[in-house]
C-alpha cells in the first residue's frame, strides 16, 4: 500500500511517500516561507526524486488539525484537490496523534504541545504498547495548567515535544511534578513521515474518507470568529439593558 502524506498544520511543511513499511521519500521545511509557496513545489520534488506516478498512490493522508487555521486550510485544499483529480480516498490524521508518533516505541508517556496562543495549547497524552499508539487523552485545546495538572495526577514519566515546548518550558519546569524530558530537535516538530505511518495504520483499518467529505478539525474558533462572537454578545447585552 502506497501513501502520500501532507503536513502543514504548524510551522513545518512536509511531504512524504511511504509504501508499506518503507519510507520512500520525505521533504521537510521549517522556515518562514508560507505553506502556500512551499507545499506543492515540495510535492513535485518528492515525486520527481522518487519517480512517483501520483496515480499509483492508494490514498492521501493529511494532517487534519488542530493547528494553524491557514496551514490547515492549505493542506486540506491540496489534499482535496489531489483526491478529486486522482480519484483517491483521503485519510484524516489527527495532528497531535501524528506528532506523538515521532516517538514510536518510547517507554514513557508522550505529551505533544502545540502553541495555540492565548496561553493555550493543542495537546493530548499518549503511550505506545505492543507497537500501537494508545490515546490516554484525546487531542484537545486547553490551558497549559490543565494538561500539566493531568500529567501530575497520572504521576508517570513523560516526554514533551512540539512547537509549544519553548513557549511553555518555564511553566513546565516550575509546575510539572512528574519526571519529564524534552524531545531533541530531530523529533520535536511535525513530520509528514509520521502522518504517512499513521495513515498506513488507518488505511489498513479502513478509516478513509472521500475528498468531498474531508474537512479540518480546528477544535476552536478562529480569531475572527471569536471577535465576531464577542461583539455580538456585547451588542446583545447592550440591547438588553433598560433604557
Amino acid at each position: 500500500m502506497k501513501i502520500l502524506a501532507l503536513e502543514s498544520s504548524g510551522l513545518v511543511a512536509g511531504v512524504a511517500v511511504a509504501e508499506d513499511d518503507n519510507l520512500l521519500g520525505e521533504y521537510t521545511i521549517n522556515y518562514k516561507k508560507t505553506h502556500s509557496q512551499t507545499l506543492l513545489p515540495m510535492l513535485d520534488e518528492v515525486a520527481k526524486m522518487t519517480e512517483l506516478d501520483l496515480s499509483t498512490v492508494d490514498a492521501i493522508a493529511v494532517s487534519a488539525g488542530p493547528g494553524s487555521f491557514t496551514g490547515l486550510r492549505i493542506g486540506s485544499a491540496t489534499a482535496k484537490g489531489l483526491g478529486l483529480a486522482l480519484q483517491k480516498p483521503l485519510i484524516h490524521i489527527p495532528t497531535v496523534d501524528a506528532l506523538a508518533c515521532n516517538l514510536w516505541g518510547c517507554g514513557t508517556l508522550i505529551c505533544p504541545l502545540m502553541d495555540a496562543r492565548r496561553n493555550q495549547t493543542y495537546t493530548g497524552i499518549y503511550r505506545f504498547a505492543d507497537g500501537q499508539l494508545q490515546v490516554i487523552r484525546e487531542q484537545c485545546a486547553v490551558g497549559i495548567a490543565e494538561i500539566i495538572s493531568h500529567l501530575n495526577a497520572l504521576g508517570q514519566p513523560v516526554v514533551f515535544l512540539g512547537d509549544g515546548v519553548p513557549v511553555f518550558r518555564s511553566y513546565i519546569e516550575e509546575n510539572c511534578t512528574a519526571g519529564y524530558q524534552f524531545a531533541p530537535a530531530h523529533m520535536n516538530k511535525q513530520r509528514a513521515g509520521s502522518v504517512a505511518w499513521l495513515g498506513l495504520q488507518y488505511a489498513k483499518a479502513g478509516k478513509t474518507e472521500s475528498a468531498a467529505e474531508h474537512k479540518p478539525d480546528y477544535l476552536r474558533l478562529s480569531q475572527a470568529e471569536r471577535e465576531r462572537k464577542e461583539r455580538l454578545e456585547a451588542e446583545g447585552q447592550k440591547g438588553g439593558e433598560p433604557g
